[in-house]
Order: C-alpha cells, then sequence, then structure tokens
C-alpha cells in the first residue's frame, strides 16, 4: 500500500509539472522603410501552446518611442491573444526595438522584436501595404469608419490615415460633412512622399436616431474635386438607445430576445450558403422572445446595400416569435465598403444593440 501511495504522489508532482502554460510568438518582423514621423502599428500574436491557461503579466519596450497595448485576459491552451506596438518612427535611420514578454509560463521574458528604416519620403509602392486604397496619387488606410456603441453625449475620435504619393504638397480636400462630425488634418498640409492623418470626432449629443447613423464623406485630391464612388468614405455610428434603470423584478420579467436559425441558437454570425449563379440569396431567422414581457424591435438596420432586412412583427409577445428575412445581393458585396452586418435595437435591457454578421460560403 504504502508503494501504491508514493506511486500515485509521484505521478501528482509529474503531472504538476507537465501541467503549465507555454508562451509561442512571432519570430521578429521586419517592417521595411517607414516615413519619417508616421507612427507605424505592429501586432504580434500570442499563442498559448501548454494546457494550462496563460497570462501576459507586463510587456516592456526596449525605447520610450515604442508604446505598447495588451490584454492580461488569460489566454486558455490552443488560443492566442494580441500584442499591440506602435513606433513613432521620429528618428531618422535603421532601427532594431525589442519588447520584453513577462508572463506565468516562465520567470524569465520573451524578447521579440521589429527592425526597419525610417527614410524622410516613400514612393507609392512603399505606400500600397497599409495604404490598400488608392485614388490616384493620394491613398488611404480604410475607406469605412465605425463608431460603436456609442452613448449619447460622447465625443468619440477615429483617425484616417492619408498618403502623398504624388510629386508635389498635398492639403486634402474634406466634402459633405454632416453636422455631427468635425474633421481636422494633421499637418494640414501633407508633403510630397509623407503620410498625414484626419482626425474625425463624432459629436454623438448631435445625432437624432438610436440605431446606425451612416453617412458618406468624400476626400478631394484637389480643390475643386467631384464627389465620386471612388474618393467615398463610408462612416458609421451606431447610437445606443438610453439603460433604463431597472429593479431586479423588472429584470426578471423584462423581455429578452433570442435569435435562432431553425433549431440553433444563432451567436452573432450568420452564414448563407451560395446557390449556384443566383445572385439573390435569403436565410428567414426567428427573433424569439424568451422573456416575460412584450419585446419591441425599434430597429433593423443593415450596413451597407448589399444587405436587405424585412421584419415580420415589430412588437413581439412574451414567448412569441417574429421572422427576420435577410438578403444578400451577391452582386454588391464585392463593392460594399461597410461590413455586412444586419443592427437590430430593442427594448431588451440586457442586449439593447445586436450586431449579426452576414457572410456566404460555398457548400
Amino acid at each position: 500500500m504504502k508503494r501504491i501511495t508514493t506511486l500515485i504522489a509521484s505521478f501528482a508532482v509529474a503531472s504538476a509539472l507537465w501541467a503549465q502554460p507555454k508562451i509561442s510568438v512571432d519570430t521578429p518582423q521586419k517592417l521595411g522603410d517607414l516615413s519619417f514621423q508616421t507612427p507605424k502599428t505592429i501586432t504580434f500574436q500570442v499563442k498559448n501552446t501548454g494546457n494550462k491557461p496563460l497570462v501576459i503579466k507586463e510587456v516592456q519596450p526596449s525605447c520610450g518611442c515604442v508604446s505598447v497595448d495588451f490584454s492580461t485576459a488569460p489566454i486558455a491552451p490552443g488560443k492566442q491573444s494580441a500584442i499591440t506596438a506602435v513606433y513613432d518612427a521620429a528618428m531618422m535611420g535603421t532601427f532594431y526595438r525589442e519588447l520584453a514578454i513577462y508572463s506565468n509560463a516562465s520567470p524569465e521574458p520573451l524578447y521579440v522584436g521589429f527592425r526597419g528604416r525610417v527614410v524622410e519620403t516613400l514612393s507609392s509602392e512603399d505606400f500600397a501595404g497599409d495604404y490598400p486604397v488608392d485614388l490616384g496619387f493620394v491613398r488611404l488606410n480604410t475607406n469605412s469608419i465605425e463608431f460603436n456603441d456609442v452613448n449619447k453625449g460622447d465625443h468619440p475620435v477615429a483617425e484616417l490615415m492619408v498618403a502623398n504619393t504624388g510629386d508635389e504638397d498635398y492639403t486634402p480636400q474634406l466634402m459633405h460633412l454632416p453636422p455631427y462630425l468635425e474633421a481636422e488634418c494633421f499637418p494640414r498640409t501633407i508633403r510630397k512622399g509623407r503620410a498625414g492623418k484626419v482626425r474625425i470626432t463624432l459629436h454623438s449629443d448631435k445625432l437624432m436616431l438610436d440605431g446606425l447613423n451612416q453617412t458618406s464623406i468624400y476626400i478631394g485630391r484637389y480643390p475643386g474635386d467631384r464627389i465620386s464612388e471612388k474618393t467615398e468614405v463610408v462612416v458609421s455610428a451606431v447610437l445606443l438607445p438610453p439603460l433604463a434603470n431597472l429593479t431586479a423584478d423588472q429584470m426578471e420579467k423584462a423581455p429578452q430576445v433570442v435569435v435562432m436559425d431553425g433549431d440553433s441558437l444563432v451567436n452573432d454570425r450568420v452564414r448563407i450558403p451560395l446557390n449556384g449563379r443566383k445572385k439573390k440569396l435569403e436565410k428567414t431567422l426567428l427573433l424569439t422572445n424568451i422573456g416575460e414581457s412584450p419585446l419591441t424591435i425599434q430597429a433593423v438596420q443593415v450596413f451597407n446595400r448589399a444587405l436587405g432586412v424585412r421584419l415580420s412583427d415589430r412588437v413581439i409577445p412574451a414567448h412569441g416569435v417574429a421572422k427576420l428575412r435577410v438578403t444578400v445581393d451577391t452582386r454588391e458585396l464585392a463593392k460594399a465598403k461597410a461590413q455586412t452586418r444586419v443592427l437590430i435595437i430593442s427594448n431588451d435591457p440586457r442586449r439593447a444593440k445586436m450586431q449579426l454578421d452576414i457572410s456566404t460560403y460555398n457548400p
């Protein structure tokens, strides 16, 4: 018996030693040429290759020219998280910078790095990777901006990066801004071969409707430039309805919405199978009120013209069901700038805003 007890104890110790988190991170990144004074964002994917949760305790950059952002939430075995570093590119010439990652996988830090060269000007080819939207001699990092989960009175800010690949200095021309958007250019004039930013501020107190507020602004390339689909930037803002201060009893009796695809619960993602060469696809979802009082659907909206929606009932009684038909125009998918999402705003106090990501696949 003593021998068996000793073996069990030895096995327990060995198992404890074997069960541990392990950290795996991308190899050092080569950034190539960067534009002087144009910050560069680098993302490292951190994976837990062990069999216990991995926790990133601290990330220390080797230089004050690098700022970092990371999550301290445990990373489950086989899962991953991101460490984001921003290099300020404030000094000319070649550089190599490191991050020291401290975690519960080892008492010693793991070092990862990135290298590159800061130059005075860049060519159009150099800008192509980080600025994929091509307007000619002007390139943008995106043509879609989203302000999500905005409360009345908030003033969130988004940045649109702009590169000048032309032979002359460029002053961005911002057109068709609605009253609830304010834009400033930094610097006001972007030198040739350099990049700048347009800082866009949302004044949520000027939004009129709860739910999706969407507009298009335009980046002119010269004074008098005409608006066109090419220079369009879609700006979306989702204004949350005011939160009600409900008692515990009221919460228990409140409406509660779930989305069903047949007998399956939908977890914010809806996949619709392609049907040969059929241009319009359809999917019928069921909005079910599992609460004890009527559910009111205040808005059902889409983020781009590739999608269409139709709701059978806007007021769903307790334990009632309404049909939500979603259509996808496959011809518009490739041209869509905003995300293919459906937004649902309701009086469900637990989930007043629900977003469904719509995608297609080949069965």
